[in-house]
């Protein structure tokens, strides 16, 4: 194995690559402020990501992954410019060489933090890939970095794209404001289902008569510059210097964002000009009825990047989660286009053209460790009932560590089935209600989002929040008894799971009683 690791690292570095890594061996850089014991090399992910290749392909969870890149085709393959650079040879973390380096502090959602030196055109995708690998985390593609200002109350995520120091440039000295690293799922699943955020009541197309486009057609008319898509709709808007909200009829389209003074006439007369996006972003409002007064708890701004107080920001409120959602991804791509497109397929393009897939999966035996002595199996009908019974074995050494009482009985062992969900990354433990629908709204509100939680009204029962249709949605988890033997249900019994792992690899494959399946669980990470 040593051997086989040492061939894929001369593989993957090259003479570029030790060139980039040469700031980090250096002294150079802006680290006062910092201890030294916060800082971690950032030499060491260059030749880390083919150790970490093998291993993902170990895990359990990595089933769904195959499925998914086996599945994966683009819903516009010919918006794939065909001169795209090999990606064969690219690390993980393609930093350009830099003469300069600086310290930036990162955090996660349970506000623990680390500070890591990187260089001054580090994008958002970098620093992200860099703490998938030291945090030993499945990169699925979702993680994301958040600009947080608190002193604004409002945060969005960062396009993979954007340089980081051109962010962290434009914030004031004296505020609090934070990046966070966190899941995004929602981040493209408008490239895979434009009709889900882009309703047909809100969609305009100028070369369309009938309004009506395929789902396809509707993404290229914001990634083609020579089409001119339009979103309209009502939006609660503050008025300037003034804390009254007045409902206007809003348009968008690539010259800005534009409200009528008449009803819902879109003639130029009646049109005035609100915002354009050239040098600004748009921003989730957080607590928008509680700061700033707004109709709904749906606000959203236009922030410009040199704004700095809550008076110049362009506030909006819109009246449900899709048509902020609908509002806010046509913002995005209309300012950002193509790169967008490319910033999503890139990395299944790196798995398409990497060698290092088929050198790691060529290079893995099955092993046999049940016994006193580890060996490799031979016939290939055995590998499955190995891996069920290594399975099995795990479950019962797990209840056998936790009671500390030798073997336990079947009285015991239904109590102890309630403990082993306790490390899994989809248990939340004591949270409440109100938390689960803000960490769940953080990580993106697209069907399949769950999370697993105590129940705060019966101490003995669970509680699945899950997200559906953009609302989020709650089922209780109720223990049933059955002659002594603990089993727990989601529809009164009718399916029962010894213990909540069995429930919720059950309803990954299937939908039962749920609205849809589980497909992406909250997950939560200590820095």
């Amino acid at each position: 194995m040593s051997d086989m690791n040492k061939a894929l690292d001369e593989i993957h570095t090259s003479q570029s690559l030790g060139q980039k890594a040469e700031i980090f061996q250096s002294d150079k850089g802006n680290v006062s402020g910092f201890p030294s014991a916060d800082l971690f090399p950032l030499q060491e992910p260059l030749i880390t990501p083919n150790k970490q290749k093998i291993s993902i392909k170990l895990c359990r969870g990595n089933r769904s992954t195959k499925e998914s890149e086996a599945s994966f085709s683009s819903p516009l393959p010919e918006l794939l410019p065909s001169t795209l650079p090999p990606l064969a040879s690219e690390c993980l973390l393609p930093w350009t060489k830099s003469c300069t380096s600086q310290v930036i502090k990162v955090y996660s959602e349970d506000n623990t933090s680390k500070a890591v030196e990187v260089p001054s055109d580090v994008t958002a995708q970098d620093v992200c890939q860099l703490f998938v690998l030291k945090n030993h985390c499945i990169d699925d593609h979702a993680w994301t970095l958040f600009e947080h200002l608190p002193h604004l109350g409002i945060e969005r995520a960062l396009e993979d794209h954007e340089y980081v120091m051109e962010v962290l440039s434009s914030w004031a000295m004296d505020t609090d404001s934070r990046l966070y690293f966190r899941k995004n799922y929602a981040k493209y699943e408008f490239f895979r289902k434009p009709l889900d955020f882009f309703p047909n009541h809100m969609v305009s197309i100028s070369s369309e008569t009938n309004g009506m486009v395929d789902h396809c057609d509707l993404i290229q008319t914001f990634l083609n510059s020579s089409t001119c898509p339009e979103i309209h709709g009502y939006l609660h808007a503050k008025e300037q210097s003034r804390k009254s909200w007045k409902k206007s009829y809003f348009v968008l389209r690539r010259s800005g964002l534009y409200f009528s003074n008449k009803g819902t006439s879109k003639e130029p007369r009646h049109l005035q000009f609100f915002a354009d996006f050239s040098d600004s972003d748009v921003y989730t409002v957080l607590a928008a009825k509680k700061l700033h007064g707004a109709p709904t708890e749906f606000g959203f701004c236009v922030k410009s990047t040199k704004c700095s107080s809550a008076r110049d920001l362009k506030l909006l409120c819109a009246d449900d989660e899709q048509t902020r959602t609908c509002w806010i991804t046509a913002m995005r791509l209309l300012k950002f286009g193509m790169q967008l497109y490319q910033n999503f397929i890139q990395p299944h393009q790196k798995q398409k053209a990497s060698p290092m897939r088929s050198i790691s999966e060529n290079s893995l035996v099955a092993m046999d460790f049940s016994g006193q002595k580890s060996r490799v199996i031979e016939n290939p009908s055995e590998v499955l009932s190995v891996a069920v019974e290594e399975g099995l074995s795990w479950r019962r050494k797990s209840c056998h560590r936790l009671s500390g009482h030798g073997s336990p009985s079947t009285a015991q062992s239904s109590v102890l089935n309630i403990a082993i969900h306790m490390a899994q990354p989809w248990f939340h433990g004591k949270l409440s209600r109100e938390e689960s629908h803000r960490l769940i709204a953080q990580q993106g509100l697209i069907d399949g989002v769950f999370l697993l939680r105590d129940s705060q009204s019966n101490p003995k029962t669970f509680v699945l929040s899950l997200c559906y249709m953009q609302k989020i949605k709650h089922f209780q988890i109720l223990p049933v008894d059955d002659e002594g033997e603990l089993f727990y249900s989601l529809d009164d019994g009718q399916t029962r799971f010894t213990d909540l792992i069995q429930l919720v690899d059950f309803y990954q494959l299937n939908r039962g009683v749920l609205p849809c399946k589980l497909r992406h669980h909250c997950a939560r990470i200590t820095l």
